[in-house]
């Protein structure tokens, strides 16, 4: 699997990423967990990303592959320590959660902590940052980030004190490649691709997704009307993340699942290669076309 530099940290990440998100909120057995998780290591995958708000995902990963763990590099996320919405941005809070995490995660470090989301005011308060920077300082992590969106994700880049972004890029979320990829990719950021598959929100057709989860990215894909998601599943599948993965800057997109046979699949749609440059450039014509000043990225 094709691998690239993450920005200034140097790290060689695989150009696929597994995703922790699902596993957590899913109740998915440890059991499937091991065993997808030993299954994307054995195909060549060696980001996994997580947040201590997953519920048990953090500690589902550290069972299933903590005796693998310089095989892959281990990203985590901090500031909901009471689930996800509740932030809390304090420094004690955040270097809690790490030790939390760390032990969950059964290793001595992460290789990438993230501030979650939180809003550029608390970024500009500062703690938040020092405190990334102290967990640093004490080996927690060997670098650090901010995941999130929008004007907050810009001002994360233009402070310099941030390694990486992870931000949502897809077919139906296209904000970053004008507002912060340009800027990323100056700076050396590395980039972190969140929901490259935009839920794959157009598999319920005309139908309003029940996933609430999907809604907002099925609503667009009605609007832009994109003649390719017509087709069968796995083809559309194939097209969104050769898609967010052909976006300059971009060195790794995360995608999560239950299946385990869903990450082979993946692994394989990538042999392909970067999508076609007119179909790349068709999509982002439709996007400028169609979308809303309103449709900013979904954090």
């Amino acid at each position: 699997m094709e691998r690239r530099e993450l920005g200034r940290t140097g790290m060689q990440v695989s150009v696929l990423g597994f995703g922790g998100s699902e596993i957590g909120y899913e109740d998915v057995s440890a059991s499937i967990v091991k065993r997808m998780l030993n299954g994307a290591l054995d195909a060549g995958l060696n980001v996994i990303d997580t947040a201590e708000c997953y519920e048990n995902s953090e500690e589902l990963i550290g069972q299933a592959v903590a005796a693998r763990r310089k095989e892959y590099y281990l990203f985590t996320k901090c500031g909901h320590p009471e689930g996800w919405g509740r932030g809390d941005w304090r420094a004690s809070s955040l270097l809690k959660c790490m030790e939390r995490s760390l032990r969950h995660l059964k290793t001595d470090y992460v290789d990438l902590i993230q501030l979650h989301s939180c809003s550029e005011d608390e970024l500009r308060k500062g703690e938040a940052v020092e405190a990334l920077e102290r967990a640093r300082g004490r080996g927690y992590a060997r670098h650090i980030g901010y995941s999130g969106d929008g004007r907050a994700a810009l001002y994360a880049i233009e402070c310099g004190r941030f390694d990486t972004l992870q931000t949502s890029i897809n077919l139906a979320d296209q904000e970053a490649l004008e507002l912060t990829l340009p800027l990323a990719r100056e700076r050396n950021v590395g980039v972190i691709a969140k929901r490259p598959l935009a839920n794959v929100a157009w598999k319920s057709g005309s139908r309003r997704p029940t996933d609430s989860y999907a809604y907002l990215y099925w609503e667009r894909l009605r609007e832009l009307k994109y003649d390719f998601l017509i087709g069968e599943l796995q083809d559309t599948v194939a097209i969104a993340l050769r898609f967010t993965l052909s976006v300059p800057g971009v060195h790794t997109a995360i995608v999560g699942t239950t299946k385990p046979e869903r990450i082979q699949a993946n692994a394989a749609v990538l042999d392909a290669g970067p999508l076609p440059k007119e179909l790349f450039d068709n999509i982002r014509a439709r996007w400028r076309e169609v979308a809303d000043r309103m449709w900013v990225g979904d954090t």
